[in-house]
């Protein structure tokens, strides 16, 4: 334990303020003279760390990313939810509406990317473009900035993976978006967020419902982002 919380950088004091019980504890789990702590009491140690570090700016987990994942500034976010998480929270999360392939929509997304859409067109490489599949491609590949014109869904549609849904933020789809959506079943989603930051900001918010949920921590819903 003492490992851990030194590697995360936090402090006995912050680590029990966040587990809301008394650093003593902390300490006497870490010198050996309490017993090894049960089951329910490492799920809290591990979530507390884990928020403390996403609380921070995810300093932790950016570098973990950076030692699989390429440099490639297109991608503005990557995770993979510790549960699979519903498309119907999904949307609520981003203010997402279901433009094609409704009944495709059942299913559930275990991870996102957020792509710069326009750096994306100029700057990924064709392995690069893989990368954003992270470790699943049951995932959700949101694509930010959108301008008229402009199609993602053309690079989806000549990959040989699929991701589980497709999101346009900054513009709706068009007709071609549409059509290609269908041909692959892919559920196509406009977000209506106010911006990048607070779509991001409320992905994060589902990664830690669901690290919560994954943990077996009551929780309530999280807040919509405003449009």
């Amino acid at each position: 334990m003492r490992r851990w919380r030194e590697l995360f950088a936090v402090s006995q004091t912050r680590l029990s303020e966040k587990m809301i019980v008394s650093s003593s504890v902390i300490s006497d789990y870490e010198s050996g003279r309490r017993k090894s702590p049960g089951t329910r009491f490492v799920k809290r140690f591990v979530w507390a760390l884990l928020v403390i570090d996403e609380e921070r700016g995810g300093r932790f987990a950016r570098e973990f990313a950076r030692l699989t994942s390429s440099p490639t500034n297109a991608i503005l976010d990557i995770r993979e939810f510790p549960i699979p998480v519903p498309v119907e929270h999904f949307c609520k999360a981003i203010l997402g509406e279901i433009v094609t392939c409704h009944e495709e929509a059942r299913r559930e997304v275990s991870g996102y990317t957020v792509i710069d859409s326009a750096k994306a067109i100029e700057t990924l490489s064709g392995w690069e473009f893989y990368q954003i599949f992270g470790t699943t491609t049951e995932r959700a590949l949101i694509f930010t900035d959108m301008v008229e014109g402009e199609s993602p869904m053309m690079a989806v549609r000549m990959s040989t993976l699929k991701p589980g849904i497709v999101v346009y933020h900054g513009a709706k789809p068009d007709i071609l978006a549409i059509k290609l959506a269908k041909y692959d079943r892919i559920p196509l989603i406009y977000s209506k967020a106010q911006n990048v930051g607070h779509l991001i900001k409320s992905l994060r918010r589902l990664y830690r419902v669901a690290l919560r949920r994954k943990l077996g921590i009551r929780i309530r819903p999280p807040p919509k982002v405003s449009a």
